[in-house]
């Protein structure tokens, strides 16, 4: 990972002397690495909500559009909410119709989908635990992927900070494919890219480095510079592993490179990882803390990671 880039760059104002930086300023600064940092997503119910975005206006939409309880076994099997809203000025016109997406992040399974709806009760009628499941079938089929760049500065300022300028920068190149999205997790990653149906969630990214990401996502492929893993990825391990053998490998393609199988020893697993025709055996393990400092919005940021103990092309052995 390249180490930490020049202010202007960056799009943040590193505080006056004596004051902490923002967290995703001084993990930067700390060089740390986001190999392995993806929340685990498998699909997508994305409601579009202009305007502006409280601490917890995700959970405020929900409350409002569902019964209690409506969305549990979804989310438990890996469905993840979030809210978008278009670039821009966040003017919200009552009773203006509004885009849903629903997605599938799941390998040789992606697809995603929009509904128009006019009311969020209107929600009520998807079934959510078929998306989940990666049934399609809920609105009309959208053959381009999206970008979602978070801009969620009520959870963590670093995220409007970094976000705005990806967004921006995004939009003009990309209309009608880039939206700004709520909290997905890693604020001292920002700015995070998540590109949906792909299900790959890019983290502390400068506006030039957001379009190289979308460019090779246009083309079918996977950037592994600043990927912080696939979302659908079993664990954090696996993530770690698939990037591991993708630089190693030179593979990009979406599905290319797919982590299968894993065995836990404490902070060491042994994943197995199929690349094309070929499969290895990773042993990777989390590693202490390398760096640590003290930010103005996360208090103290402790910085550890994972690291392959080795990698061994597991032979297919064929009898005759």
């Amino acid at each position: 990972m390249p180490k930490s880039r020049p202010v202007a760059e960056a799009g943040l104002c590193f505080p006056e002397p004596g004051r902490a930086p923002g967290c995703a300023a001084l993990t930067r600064e700390l060089g740390g690495e986001p190999a392995g940092t993806a929340a685990r997503m498998t699909s997508w119910l994305l409601i579009e909500q202009p305007g502006a975005w409280g601490p917890d206006a995700l959970e405020d939409v929900l409350a409002e559009a569902l019964p209690a309880g409506r969305l549990e076994a979804a989310r438990e099997a890996g469905l993840r909410p979030l809210l978008i809203r278009k670039p821009g000025r966040h003017a919200r016109v009552p009773g203006a119709p509004r885009a849903v997406y629903l997605a599938s992040g799941w390998p040789g399974h992606r697809w995603l989908e929009r509904l128009d709806i006019n009311d969020l009760g209107e929600l009520a009628r998807v079934d959510f635990e078929a998306v989940a499941a990666g049934r399609r079938g809920h609105g009309e089929p959208v053959s381009f992927p999206l970008f979602l760049v978070c801009t969620h500065g009520s959870k963590d300022m670093c995220c409007a900070v970094f976000g705005r300028p990806l967004v921006a920068g995004l939009a003009q190149n990309h209309p009608g494919l880039v939206w700004e999205v709520s909290h997905v997790g890693g604020d001292r990653w920002a700015g995070n890219l998540l590109t949906v149906p792909d299900g790959f969630l890019h983290g502390s990214l400068a506006v030039t480095e957001a379009e190289l990401v979308a460019k090779e996502a246009l083309s079918g492929n996977v950037r592994l510079e600043h990927l912080r893993g696939r979302t659908s990825a079993e664990s954090p391990w696996a993530q770690f592993a698939e990037i591991e053998i993708r630089g190693r490998t030179g593979l990009r393609g979406i599905d290319a490179v797919l982590a299968s199988e894993e065995e836990a020893d404490g902070d060491v697993r042994r994943v197995l990882v199929t690349a094309g025709p070929r499969r290895y055996e990773v042993v990777v393990r989390r590693t202490p803390a390398t760096a640590a400092g003290h930010s103005r919005c996360s208090a103290r940021v402790v910085l550890a990671g994972f690291e392959a103990e080795s990698v061994r092309e597991l032979v297919s052995v064929t009898h005759v």
